[in-house]
């Protein structure tokens, strides 16, 4: 079983609010949502940093099914402080995008951060990635965060 990412005895935030957006811990409950923001933006999801490497999202996409085991998954590992998946709503409470804060492959100790916005919001991203980057370093407790901007 992998270790909390955070200490026990911190209070991990149930979200975020910047410049026309919003963050909340993604689960199950936005799974129709959550798929067609991403379904409609995959190509501008493959070139923003962190997805460049091509293995998300797939080119063909995924069923409304096989979604839902993605978002368990991400709600499961935060239940179990190993990793850390925010939608991101935009001032009218849709889905736009995603944040996902994981420990980075390479040393358990860095927070390895990703986010994509959808294509029809992109002039969110830097938005986004900016306010991500300021509340990590203020209130989460990571010693170092590797987050590359977008743009």
């Amino acid at each position: 079983m992998a270790q909390p990412f955070v200490p026990t005895d911190f209070v991990v935030p149930q979200g975020l609010v910047g410049p026309g957006f919003r963050l909340e811990p993604l689960g199950p409950q936005h799974n129709d949502a959550d798929h067609s923001a991403w379904m409609s933006s995959i190509d501008h999801i493959r070139v923003t940093p962190g997805f460049t490497d091509g293995q998300w999202p797939p080119v063909g996409g995924l069923s409304l099914a096989e979604n839902l085991r993605d978002l368990q998954g991400h709600a499961d590992d935060f239940e179990r402080r190993v990793g850390f998946t925010y939608t991101v709503l935009d001032d009218r409470d849709r889905i736009i995008g995603c944040v996902y804060i994981y420990p980075s492959r390479s040393d358990s100790r860095v927070a390895q951060v990703k986010s994509w916005v959808s294509a029809n919001r992109a002039e969110l991203d830097l938005s986004v990635h900016d306010a991500v980057a300021n509340w990590l370093s203020a209130e989460w407790p990571f010693t170092a965060v590797q987050y590359r901007p977008t743009g």
